[in-house]
């Protein structure tokens, strides 16, 4: 039960970065090219797989969905993290904090099933060549991308609600630059219990999709191994090096911030490794993408 001396808080205080005024210019700089180039990259990606012939595919289909998902993560937290590195508004509001929660918690999960269902098509197009067609139809690739979508909305829901259990006292500090759910169940003053059951299960959630990376990526290097030519073999790996990469640099801060367990004196990299999986990938994936794809460029030059 909360405390008589604790009244409910309706705003919140973000510790953001630093207090030195001259690196605060420096990172607004930083994080506002970052910003910038994630809305081109992203709006651009969109933009050019509904406009070329060559990019009609299912794996540009879900490329189309990840490059929405990056943008809307991205826009989910970089303008207010913006406005309180350079204006110094360290608050925000409970309401303002639920959005938040609710919106980042959608998007996230979203992404980690469309890059398994990436994943799938990989393992298709290079495990069965010949059954990919008829696999990886359009009515079966509408209902991956329609089911990441729904899996994302049940976690986002679910954090939601679980943020809604939790009292907290009006000196509430939050040490990110954006609502976490997990730094807010350990600032509550109430009884967490179903916050923490919503988190693990929330957290949970990504697990299957990675192993569906993982599992998928175990059997194309097996039949990328079995092939004969060197060609053949530069060939294949080709055509899964930019969803590797993209794998990486989200699924790696993502694990190191939830999934490994840690005490709270040893949380000092957190901050760094959520830029990492909020800012910076969904700035990286479409130049990923991009640089690294014959089709994507041919159609850029078209």
């Amino acid at each position: 039960m909360p405390g008589s001396n604790c009244t409910q808080a309706t705003e919140f205080s973000l510790a953001g970065f630093t207090e030195d005024p001259a690196t605060q210019v420096t990172l607004f700089l930083l994080f506002l090219l970052i910003y910038l180039v994630t809305i081109l990259g992203n709006l651009g990606m969109i933009t050019l797989i509904r406009a070329s012939a060559l990019l009609q595919s299912p794996m540009y289909y879900f490329l189309g969905n990840l490059a929405f998902v990056n943008l809307c993560t991205s826009t989910t937290i970089a303008p207010r993290m913006l406005a309180g590195v350079l204006l110094g508004k360290k608050g925000i509001t409970y309401a303002g904090c639920m959005a938040q929660i609710f919106t980042f918690g959608l998007f996230v999960v979203t992404e980690c099933f469309l890059l398994a269902a990436m994943a799938y098509d990989r393992y298709v197009a290079i495990c069965h060549p010949l059954l990919y067609p008829l696999v990886m139809s359009p009515e079966r690739c509408s209902r991956l991308v329609t089911g990441s979508y729904l899996l994302g909305l049940t976690n986002g829901v679910g954090q939601a609600v679980g943020m809604s259990s939790l009292f907290f006292c009006s000196s509430s500090t939050i040490d990110l630059f954006f609502c976490d759910i997990s730094m807010l169940i350990s600032l509550s003053s109430s009884d967490t219990t179903l916050s923490l059951i919503i988190l693990r299960t929330s957290s949970l959630l990504s697990v299957p999709s990675l192993l569906v990376v993982l599992v998928s990526y175990v059997a194309i290097i097996s039949t990328i191994l079995s092939i004969s030519t060197a060609e053949g073999k530069r060939k294949a790996l080709s055509t899964c090096a930019s969803h590797l990469a993209a794998v990486s640099t989200f699924y790696g801060p993502l694990i190191f911030m939830y999934l490994i367990p840690r005490s709270d004196t040893s949380r000092g990299g957190d901050k760094w490794a959520a830029v990492l999986y909020t800012v910076v990938t969904p700035m990286l994936n479409p130049w990923i993408y991009s640089l690294r794809n014959r089709e994507v460029k041919e159609a850029w030059r078209r």
